[in-house]
Parts: C-alpha cells; sequence; structure tokens
C-alpha cells in the first residue's frame, strides 16, 4: 500500500477545523480529556483527594499513621488519578455497508467519520484503538497514544474493505469482555441486524460504564425508499432477491423505518447512549461538528 492511500482520510480543511474542537467525556469514565478533567476514580498515585476508614485487605501501606496517632482511629489516604480517555471505534464492514444510491457508498462514509474521530483523540492526547468488524471481529487494535498509532489506524480502515453479513450484537458482546478498563466506545454502523441483538450489546458496555456513541449511518434512499420504477431488490448479505413496485410498498416501509429508528433512539436514549443517526448525503465533517457542538452545549 503506498503511503499516500490512507492520506485522504484527512482532509486539510477538517483536520483545520477538528483543531478547534474537543471530544469530552460526559459520563463516569476512567479517562477524561487531558487538561479537562480529572478522573473520579480513587487510585494511589499523583494527587492526595481525601482519607477513608480502613477496612480488611486494604493495604497497610497506604494507612496515615499520623491520623492515627491523633485520633486512634484507621484511616487510608485516597489519591485521585489523571488519566486520558481510552477510545474503542468500531466500524462496520459488513457487506450492506457497501451499499450506495449514487454517492459515497455507507462504508466509505464511516471510514471518514472513523479517521475524523481517531485524529481528533489522538489530537487531545487520547488513547484510541480501532475494531473492524463483520460477523466476527475482523481486526482489533487496542487503544494507544504514541506516534504511530495514527499511521497504523488510518491504514488499518484503508485496508476495510465490505465483506460477509452482520452480526453486531456478538460483536459488542466479546469486545465488552476483552475491555477491562472503563472509557468510550463509539460504534458506526448501518444497525441493519436484528434491533433485539444489537440493543443488549450495547447496553452490555454501559453496564460495565463504559460511555456509548452510535453513528447510525443509512444511504438517503433506505429511509426515503426513492424508488419509482418496479425493481429487484437484492439483499447484500444473503444474495436474496425480491421484486416489487416501490411505489406500492413505499408508505408501508417508510413507517416500518421510522419505528424501528425511534425504537433505537427510545432504547439508546432510556440507557443513556447517545444515538446519532446520519444520512450519507449529509457531509460527514459537517454531521460530526454538529454532533461534537450539541455535545458540548449539553455538558
Amino acid at each position: 500500500m503506498a503511503e499516500e492511500s490512507y492520506r485522504r482520510f484527512l482532509d486539510p480543511v477538517v483536520v483545520s477545523k477538528l483543531a478547534t474542537m474537543e471530544l469530552r467525556a460526559r459520563l463516569v469514565v476512567e479517562g477524561f480529556v487531558t487538561g479537562l478533567h480529572r478522573s473520579p476514580y480513587k487510585g494511589f498515585s499523583v494527587e492526595f483527594a481525601e482519607h477513608r476508614q480502613y477496612m480488611p485487605g486494604d493495604p497497610l501501606k497506604h494507612i496515615d499513621w499520623k491520623v492515627y496517632g491523633k485520633t486512634d482511629r484507621l484511616y487510608i489516604k485516597e489519591y485521585e488519578e489523571e488519566t486520558n480517555l481510552r477510545g474503542h471505534v468500531l466500524l462496520d464492514a459488513s457487506a450492506s455497508m457497501a451499499y450506495t444510491s449514487g454517492g459515497i457508498s455507507k462504508l466509505e462514509y464511516g471510514r471518514y467519520l472513523a479517521a475524523a474521530l481517531i485524529y481528533l483523540m489522538l489530537k487531545q492526547q487520547d488513547s484510541v484503538g480501532l475494531l473492524v468488524f463483520d460477523e466476527a471481529v475482523r481486526e482489533f487494535i487496542p487503544p494507544r497514544s504514541n506516534p504511530r498509532q495514527l499511521h497504523l489506524l488510518l491504514s488499518e480502515l484503508d485496508r476495510a474493505g465490505p465483506s460477509s453479513e452482520t452480526d453486531i450484537g456478538l460483536v459488542l458482546h466479546e469486545l465488552a469482555r476483552r475491555i477491562k478498563r472503563r472509557g468510550l466506545v463509539i460504534l458506526i454502523s448501518d444497525l441493519l441486524d436484528d434491533p433485539q441483538d444489537v440493543l443488549p450489546g450495547l447496553k452490555h458496555f454501559r453496564h460495565l460504564k463504559h460511555e456509548v456513541i452510535v453513528f447510525h449511518v443509512l444511504d438517503p434512499r433506505e429511509t426515503e425508499f426513492g424508488f419509482d420504477a418496479d425493481a429487484t431488490f437484492r439483499d447484500m448479505e444473503t444474495g436474496e432477491l425480491m421484486t416489487t413496485e416501490p411505489f406500492s410498498i413505499r408508505r408501508d416501509y417508510v413507517e416500518a423505518v421510522d419505528r424501528w429508528m425511534t425504537h433505537l433512539r427510545r432504547e439508546c436514549g432510556e440507557s443513556r447512549i447517545d444515538y446519532v443517526p446520519i444520512q450519507t448525503s449529509t457531509p460527514y465533517d459537517r454531521a460530526l461538528f454538529s454532533y461534537l457542538e450539541k455535545r458540548k452545549r449539553l455538558g
């Protein structure tokens, strides 16, 4: 692969805009943007935070003997640990992500969106990793913040072509079991899978106290069903064919899609998961900046 091939993801105009943006962690996770937040989790390093009563099993070296001398009670010194955000970007590279009605495909859109998020987090000196999946994990690069990470992740995005069917729920559960430290999980997908599989996978991360953002990427024709003539539709993952008259089913189709997206939005909202629907007709940088501005306003 030529070194220049992945650099298309870093449009100079977009990069200059990202220089003024921030991706702050809103929920309680173990890492926060450097210089903006201090971790709410207590460690035994960096800066003294408070005392708490000694509990059996606590290391004796952390007992404050001066307090013991004054009160005749055992107390442990606790410290705040300053840490960076640890982010995981999950990119759906299943066959359905290759769909396009004439513009950019959902997968290509997702790759640009992922690249911008990766660049943003690394610019903030955060750790970020990448997981590319279809019906299983294809590539997993753990979060790091070293200088080579940008090259490594963008090169992997450049290789991420569409492949087979998808199993989002299975992949989400597998990653949730892999990640030991709480952080930020960003899913980029068309979510064309059974919501009864997808949603439990997302909620698994929330159960483990991760913060979760879902960028739901769809082509405009997938939501509007803008087909006029009789057409034969082929499932991009199974190859199944269906011939129909679009005008006769458009209303029912649009209503079904609206119910599906409303269900996803409601379920995510109840679990404090950011649900961000995006159409590929909206420039990815505009969609991302709009979301980041909204996130900043909401605190």
